[in-house]
């Protein structure tokens, strides 16, 4: 019997594809793929999900290594925040999960800053019972940690509870604590994965 469905957020509740939102702002696609590389793919981006470093720290570090990029890095950063856009087919699938009374959670790896501008931004996180994000905890999936820490927090049994994520190496962590899982690298498959545990919506 499953009583609580967990979901990752980006690209799972939420779209997040950087180099679509790069190539908006930037013309040139070999300075798409740079900016990419230096500013999304940085080891202070990883920071920013870990909780250790201020979105402006890191700002000023990323801009200030970059010999030829500073000016587009600058450019990346204004409004990144709107790449985080919903999947309206996963918000479908989550209300009618808490009409049919399943405990919902987010695990997630999140910066500060961001998690505020969505959880202000969009109404429907207001349907989750609960959920841990790695800038508070100061963890990171897939480490072990992060997976017993949403256990500990909600008193939660793994063997009744359905973690989804896009990621595989974060499906491989969670299924080490006996969470059963759903990778989902294509969202409108969602249902279709409920379904194969015998949650029909």
């Amino acid at each position: 019997m499953y009583k609580n469905i967990i979901f990752d957020i980006g690209n799972v509740i939420l779209d997040f594809h950087p180099k679509a939102y790069l190539g908006k702002k930037i013309s040139d696609p070999d300075k798409v793929l740079e900016v990419h590389k230096e500013l999304f793919q940085s080891e202070e981006w990883v920071m920013l999900d870990r909780g250790v470093i201020t979105e402006e720290e890191a700002r000023k570090v990323i801009i200030n290594r970059s010999k030829a990029n500073g000016d587009l890095i600058k450019l990346a950063f204004e409004g990144w925040y709107d790449i985080l856009t919903p999947i309206e087919s996963t918000v479908e699938v989550i209300k009618k999960l808490k009409e049919l009374k399943y405990n919902l959670y987010f695990l997630s790896n999140f910066h500060l800053l961001a998690f505020e501008h969505i959880t202000e931004k969009y109404d429907f996180f207001k349907l989750f019972d609960g959920g841990i994000v790695s800038y508070k905890e100061k963890l990171l999936k897939p480490e072990e940690a992060i997976y017993t820490r949403i256990v500990e927090k909600y008193g939660l049994n793994p063997e009744e509870s359905i973690f989804i994520d896009d990621v595989e190496e974060n499906i491989e962590g969670a299924k080490k604590l006996n969470f059963n899982t759903i990778l989902l690298k294509d969202p409108t498959k969602l249902v279709e994965g409920l379904r194969a545990y015998g949650i029909e919506l």
